[in-house]
């Protein structure tokens, strides 16, 4: 079992999940391309063969770390948990913005929090509810700004129901992520992972895979790369840092998305994301500024 050091500070805890969060935003972006071009299930095999062939030598270097039994079914409870999140939410993901789909998903942090007393007996102190839903609230104005811009047909709508179901098993996931920094390194966390993941969507293949394009596989190496930069990134701070003092982190995962919607697939901010955004950050700070004055 590692035991990482504890620092005498949250913030660089905070800030490798802001970077790790960051990086699986601009990863959602090239996998949506992907998942346009061949589909959601081919984007998502091809993602994790490169994520796993790229953490290979670096597992290698690290002295080939292998899981205890118990370790082991942790990661692949985990693995199979993001197998479901990742279908539906890249399902519902091609269907309406990504703004919008990053903020039905911020439904998943409220949940953590009571994951998190149930799974890892962590108590739930009131600013991190507080944090939880402030960051919730600024989710709400910004997603009612953006739906109330356009018309949405049974497409959007059933997008919008899948990132709903997604969110519930981000929810676990983040939980389970707490649970699994803790008994493994992030190196063998993003190995068994990608190993993992790969080979959940490599046994459903026949039924859905599609021969990808070059632009196809551009994007799915990117998103292979950005999602394993993810999960060390993450793997490191949820080893050190509370769940509930991360979690309101994760709302910044929505600046991320609206920039890469902008930039690649011309999607349009409203005015409700000024006043969104200030309440993600305050929820952030509030988050954050408990575990700060205990240090």
């Amino acid at each position: 079992m590692q035991t990482p050091s504890r620092p005498t500070s949250v913030l660089l805890p905070v800030l490798a999940v802001v970077a790790g969060i960051a990086s699986f935003s601009v990863m959602d972006a090239a996998m949506k391309a992907a998942s346009l071009a061949v589909g959601v299930l081919t984007a998502l095999l091809l993602r994790n063969v490169f994520a796993a062939v790229m953490t290979l030598p670096l597992w290698l270097a690290a002295g080939r770390p292998v899981p205890s039994r118990k370790v082991a079914k942790l990661h692949f409870q985990r693995s199979a948990v993001t197998a479901v999140m990742a279908a539906l939410f890249f399902h519902g993901l091609v269907r309406i913005p990504m703004a919008e789909g990053m903020a039905i998903s911020f439904f998943a942090p409220i949940i953590a929090l009571y994951f998190a007393a149930l799974l890892l007996g962590e108590t739930i102190h009131p600013r991190a509810i507080l944090a939880a839903l402030l960051g919730l609230v600024g989710m709400v104005v910004i997603g009612a700004d953006r739906f109330g811009a356009g018309e949405y047909g049974p497409d959007a709508i059933e997008g919008t129901i899948a990132i709903v179901f997604s969110a519930v098993f981000y929810a676990l996931n983040l939980v389970l992520q707490r649970k699994q920094a803790l008994l493994a390194g992030p190196i063998e966390i993003a190995q068994f992972q990608n190993f993992n993941l790969a080979l959940i969507f490599l046994v459903f293949a026949p039924f859905y895979w599609t021969m990808p394009d070059a632009a196809a596989l551009y994007w799915t190496l990117a998103g292979g790369a950005l999602a394993t930069t993810a999960l060390l990134f993450l793997s490191w701070g949820y080893a050190r840092a509370e769940a509930q003092v991360l979690v309101p982190v994760e709302y910044t995962g929505f600046l991320w998305a609206a920039l890469m919607g902008w930039l690649i697939f011309g999607e349009t901010l409203g005015p409700g994301v000024i006043a969104g955004t200030t309440l993600i950050v305050l929820g952030c700070w509030v988050g954050t500024m408990r575990a700060q004055n205990n240090t």
